[in-house]
């Protein structure tokens, strides 16, 4: 039976990650900023699947919380064998009218984690001869996105480079990217999705499906609904600035302006659906 470790995972697509490996009997290691709901979450698979489920409260927008995820990663006593880097968080609005901290703090999570968390897992995964990463990214990494498609952009660039840097180490890396997905992070980050058309909408649970056999597969690289595939390949053809306006109406902000926060924990965001 394989650990897994998966991050910002008391909701959206964390929480369906967590869903379907502890079905699939994996023992879990489950990550995020909010202890009460972790534990929650740790119980209820516990008692649904008969698996064990830990706790490790982090908050990865600071060198602490990373650095404890790492020492749990690179615990040769402790082998995880998949690591999910899912926490991330969006930003209201366009550029300049978030505070730079922001915008440092979403490059943290999306980009410093993710190399920092990949390191330690796959380092120790090679010593082993196997193992496997999925870093989710987004289909706004193909897309002008400002800093949240820049950094989902960089994910997917980073992934697919390393993957073919370990090809043949018994360590596989994928790049996850969903388009729109049914949960609850455009409300908690305060975007609107009155213009998002319906076929546009993912259901979380079949990414997750969609995600693990392209990981079967041996893909780098997966973009899990053929509509958004069918609209990837578009955007080689289209104007970026059309694909830009898009994505721009998804940002639309209402009510009172907050900053993204990140980490998968409510009432926060965590990284479980993106907004182009």
């Amino acid at each position: 039976m394989t650990t897994a470790l998966v991050t910002g995972t008391t909701a959206g697509l964390g929480a369906a990650f967590a869903r379907r490996l502890a079905r699939d009997r994996h023992d879990l290691v489950l990550v995020a900023r909010d202890g009460d709901a972790l534990r929650r979450q740790a119980a209820e698979l516990h008692d649904r699947h008969g698996i064990e489920a830990t706790v490790l409260v982090a908050d990865l927008a600071t060198d602490e919380g990373i650095e404890a995820v790492e020492r749990r990663l690179a615990d040769p006593e402790r082998p995880v064998g998949l690591l999910v880097n899912n926490a991330g968080f969006a930003l209201r609005g366009k550029f300049l009218d978030a505070p730079v901290a922001d915008e440092l703090r979403m490059l943290r999570v999306h980009c410093e984690a993710v190399l920092r968390l990949t390191t330690a897992a796959a380092g120790t995964m090679r010593r082993r001869g196997r193992g496997a990463v999925i870093n989710v990214a987004s289909v706004a990494a193909f897309v002008p996105r400002g800093t949240y498609g820049a950094s989902k952009a960089w994910v997917v660039q980073f992934t697919e480079g390393a993957a073919r840097d370990l090809a043949g180490s018994g360590v596989r890396l994928m790049a996850l990217c969903p388009g729109f997905v049914r949960t609850e992070f455009h409300e908690r980050a305060g975007l609107s999705t009155d213009d998002i058309p319906g076929w546009m909408w993912l259901d979380a649970d079949r990414v997750v499906d969609a995600a693990l056999r392209d990981l079967g597969r041996g893909r780098s690289l997966s973009i899990p609904d053929a509509r958004y595939k069918t609209l990837i390949g578009a955007s080689k053809l289209v104007p970026r600035a059309a694909l830009g306006g898009v994505s721009a109406r998804a940002g639309r902000r209402y009510g009172p302006k907050r900053a993204g926060r990140p980490s998968g924990d409510a009432p926060e965001r965590p990284n479980d659906s993106d907004p182009l």
